[in-house]
């Protein structure tokens, strides 16, 4: 079937669930192996390490009182019913739908973490020549990657 919202959209669907499959692995894994703050050195640029993060991307509004929580999780929901109804509505449209299944399923593992620690918990530490990225995660990886494929994506595809 070639309609609008047809059950092909579900491949889809079972990436984003994929990806936080993988972020909740590999969050457990971490949050069971190091204590919050504590570090291990993997490379001379690379360390993996227990952070907490209360505020959206490199920490911003982490400072905040508190509000920024509900916030970026009901930030999170829109965006998850938006991309959505973008798998839903476009499911033939592989380099689209990549790339939106990596969102979904990175902003619901973030949004995981927002509603049972109202944080974010990253581990990936990358680091060189005294300057460190900010600590991240699996879901901001996939959220990472998917925007950049949107991006080549709408080079790539004119309607």
């Amino acid at each position: 079937m070639n309609r609008v919202g047809t059950p092909r959209a579900w491949p889809w669907f079972l990436a984003a669930a994929g990806v936080v499959l993988v972020d909740r692995l590999t969050k457990w894994l971490m949050l069971g192996w190091l204590q919050a703050g504590e570090s291990y050195e993997v490379t001379r640029f690379f360390n993996l390490v227990v952070v907490f993060n209360r505020g959206a991307a490199f920490s911003f509004l982490a400072n905040a009182p508190g509000w920024q929580t509900p916030f970026f999780a009901g930030v999170a929901l829109l965006a998850a019913a938006v991309v959505s109804w973008m798998l839903w509505r476009h499911p033939a449209r592989r380099l689209l739908c990549s790339g939106l299944a990596l969102i979904l399923g990175g902003a619901l593992g973030n949004l995981w973490d927002r509603l049972a620690w109202g944080a974010v918990a990253d581990f990936l530490d990358f680091h060189a020549f005294g300057w460190h990225w900010p600590a991240f995660n699996v879901a901001d990886s996939a959220i990472t990657v998917g925007a950049a494929i949107l991006i080549a994506e709408g080079f790539v595809h004119r309607d």
